[in-house]
């Protein structure tokens, strides 16, 4: 009997050595600036990537479509390390929570956006973007690093093309026509806030920051000269503008009830001092604005002189322009992509019969 589970042990221990021979088999080598190597343990990781994201199995011809893929972008990436581009960490970390405060709809940090994740679903974000992607928050980054790298670079080539693509007025009348019932004002609320840091002696400081509510209150100082003060006063002030949704309540570190009660509180007003475990908080409700529809010459936002024209004019050229970049980036690729700079490995059957690793 020990024999027999020996041979059973040896034989497992075979079979995964094999798997793992063959993920290590390379596919390609792309060679325009440097050499690197594709395996198809790459290959796996990208597919799996995809089928998360489109919620099905790639056949054996979609595998090798995310092959050319994988081939392209490392071309464009040895061509932009070539010409000297680069993205800092501190940029992709800009992108990636701009991204994400899209998403949510308020701005915040990795930490918060954490902590809303947890708090709506119970699992972290490194888990989430694993569920989705099949990469944690550091895979991803990396990722996002490469993509934008390689749509700088692509920029550096065809930027002019690029560049003379814009929406017409009739493109820009009609989507309005299409889309009139989204172009809506929601509740909003704008706001003088001053936020001062509790620090080492909290009763000296509520004692200050009284003062300065009251200078407010009474008319002896301005939100402005608040303003001017911040950073000598050692608090943060400013004009906010916010809707009346839970993502900004969250946002001001406030229940969306004291959200929706600030909203009750009359224009002008300069409320009492509102007490957190970190700081005090000074809040002014300047205006607030009404739900309404918008036409199309109206201003998207109070304060602003942007005409919802001016808004979809903007939105159409850029998706018409990232349209463009498409385009551009499929014939940058494609230009590279020749017998001199890629060395493929495995072809014909010999590349069918190790893309076809099962569903």
């Amino acid at each position: 009997m020990k024999k027999i589970i020996l041979a059973l042990f040896v034989l497992l221990a075979s079979t995964a050595a094999v798997f793992a021979q063959s993920d290590l088999q390379v596919l390609a080598v792309v060679k325009y600036n440097k050499s690197e190597s594709i395996t198809v343990k790459q290959l796996k990781a990208r597919c799996d990537t995809y089928e998360k994201q489109m919620g099905k199995k790639l056949t054996v011809d979609e595998r090798k479509q995310v092959l050319d893929a994988l081939i392209e972008e490392k071309l464009v990436l040895q061509a932009a390390a070539k010409t000297g581009i680069n993205i800092s960490d501190s940029n992709v970390d800009q992108y990636f929570l701009q991204t994400m405060s899209q998403q949510v709809g308020a701005m915040v940090t990795e930490k918060e956006l954490n902590e809303m994740i947890q708090k709506a679903q119970g699992i972290t974000l490194d888990q989430l973007l694993q569920s989705q992607t099949g990469m944690n928050t550091s895979e991803y980054k990396a990722f996002l690093k490469n993509q934008l790298i390689a749509q700088q670079y692509v920029i550096s080539q065809k930027q002019a093309e690029i560049q003379k693509v814009a929406a017409t007025d009739e493109q820009i009348r009609q989507f309005y026509e299409s889309n009139k019932t989204s172009f809506v004002w929601n509740d909003m609320m704008k706001m003088f806030m001053v936020v001062y840091p509790k620090g080492a002696n909290p009763e000296d400081t509520k004692v200050k920051v009284n003062e300065l509510r009251n200078k407010l209150a009474d008319k002896k100082m301005t939100a402005e000269q608040i303003e001017a003060q911040a950073q000598a006063g050692g608090y943060q002030a400013g004009h906010i503008l916010l809707q009346k949704t839970e993502a900004y309540a969250y946002q001001l570190g406030m229940t969306y009830n004291n959200l929706m009660w600030l909203f009750e509180q009359k224009d002008d007003v300069v409320l009492d001092i509102q007490e957190t475990e970190q700081d005090f908080r000074i809040v002014k409700v300047v205006k607030k604005y009404g739900a309404k529809m918008l036409s199309i010459s109206d201003i998207v936002q109070p304060d602003s002189t942007i005409t919802v024209y001016d808004y979809i004019r903007g939105n159409l050229t850029q998706q018409l322009q990232m349209q463009a970049l498409t385009a551009a980036a499929t014939e940058v690729s494609k230009s590279l992509h020749t017998n001199e700079n890629v060395d493929l490995k495995k072809s014909g059957d010999a590349l069918t019969k190790l893309l076809d690793w099962g569903n």
